[in-house]
C-alpha cells in the first residue's frame, strides 16, 4: 500500500520560508516522479511544483523562483522548500504521484502565510 506522509506545516509571516517534506513508502520511490499540490479554501486542488526521476523540476508560474522542489532518494523522501510566502500561499499541501495509472495523495499539512 502506496504511503505519503507530509509534514512541516504551520503559520509562518509573509516573507518567511518553510521547508515541508514528504515520506513515501511501500513503492520504489527512485523511480517515480512526484508532484506537491495545494488547495486554498473554497478553490480547486492546483498543481504546485514536480521533480522527476531524473530529478529534473517544473514549477507552477504562480511559485516559480519563491519554492524549490527536491528530492533525497536515499530517504525516500521529497521536499518543498517555500520562500518569500505570501498570504495566498495559505493552503493544504498535498504530496502526490502516480503510479501505473493510479493517483495517490498524502493527507496534506497545512501552511498558514498571516500576520
Amino acid at each position: 500500500q502506496v504511503q505519503l506522509v507530509e509534514s512541516g506545516g504551520g503559520l509562518v509571516q509573509p516573507g518567511g520560508s518553510l521547508r515541508l517534506s514528504c515520506a513515501a513508502s511501500e513503492f520504489r520511490f527512485s523511480m517515480y516522479a512526484m508532484a506537491w499540490y495545494r488547495q486554498a479554501p473554497g478553490k480547486q486542488r492546483e498543481f504546485v511544483a514536480l521533480i522527476t526521476s531524473g530529478g529534473i523540476s517544473n514549477y507552477a508560474d504562480s511559485v516559480k523562483g519563491r519554492f524549490t522542489i527536491s528530492r533525497d532518494n536515499a530517504k525516500n523522501t521529497v521536499y518543498l522548500q517555500m520562500n518569500s510566502l505570501k498570504p495566498v500561499d495559505t493552503a493544504v499541501y498535498y504530496c502526490n504521484t502516480v503510479i501505473f495509472g493510479s493517483t495517490y495523495w498524502g493527507q496534506g499539512t497545512q501552511v498558514t502565510v498571516s500576520s
